[in-house]
């Protein structure tokens, strides 16, 4: 007959020794206890991959290792809810995968491969948001320098906007010019405009001497008085 109560005693003994600082005993009848494990980024300077920590529980039940014990995540940090419940339901499988044997030491170094796992996730999901939005600038930038292509469609709803802009504006200038006199109707109302040239032609015009007194003195070639 198996004694299963010895066989907790010894893999509780060794995980005492295997993580003196991760583990800690919660109670003792039913046994119950976490061990902390926790996955950092390879470049701990790189704050947009931070690291992933979580505490798992486990509590022996009377025919533990014949039978799974109880596992919970109760606390975690840098994953979501999903990731942690992701995380539960991945241990109780390798539980199955592993009755009839201790098997504490085994599911938490399967959890920590799990949470090595989330953190390749998330920095990959990282770099593909970087490089995504740096596709997006480029592509603004050469935007920026790109005119829009002219098809047969853009051509005609151009065309028409312009022919309607070019008749907008026609009717603009008639109406401004609605109600005004041309040149000819002005010459024909006012008859005093008939004679204003002749008048200015026939008018005495005054010539001030004194600008060709000095002339005499001007020291002229005859080539230049020709």
């Amino acid at each position: 007959m198996v004694d299963h109560k010895e066989e907790q005693e010894l893999e509780l003994e060794a995980l005492t020794s295997i993580y003196p600082e991760e583990f800690s005993l919660i109670e003792s009848d039913p046994c119950c206890f976490q061990v902390s494990i926790a996955c950092e980024p390879d470049k701990p300077e790189d704050e947009d991959c931070r690291g992933m920590h979580a505490k798992l529980q486990f509590t022996y039940v009377n025919t533990y290792p014949e039978d799974p014990p109880l596992i919970e995540v109760p606390s975690y940090e840098g994953m979501d809810d999903s990731e942690a419940e992701n995380l539960r339901e991945f241990l109780d499988q390798e539980a199955q995968e592993n009755l009839g044997m201790a098997m504490i030491f085994t599911l938490v170094s399967a959890a920590k491969e799990k949470l090595n796992e989330f953190v390749d996730k998330l920095k990959n999901r990282k770099e593909e948001e970087k490089l995504r939005k740096e596709r997006e600038a480029e592509e603004a930038e050469k935007n920026k320098f790109t005119g829009t292509p002219v098809t047969l469609e853009t051509f005609l709803a151009w065309r028409r906007a312009f022919e309607q802009e070019t008749l907008q504006s026609g009717k603009n200038k008639e109406q401004n010019f609605k109600g005004k006199l041309t040149g000819k109707q002005l010459f024909e109302q006012d008859s005093s405009m008939e004679n204003s040239d002749a008048a200015f032609l026939e008018g005495e015009v005054k010539v001030d001497e004194s600008l060709f007194q000095e002339m005499d003195d001007l020291d002229l070639d005859d080539e230049d008085l020709e």
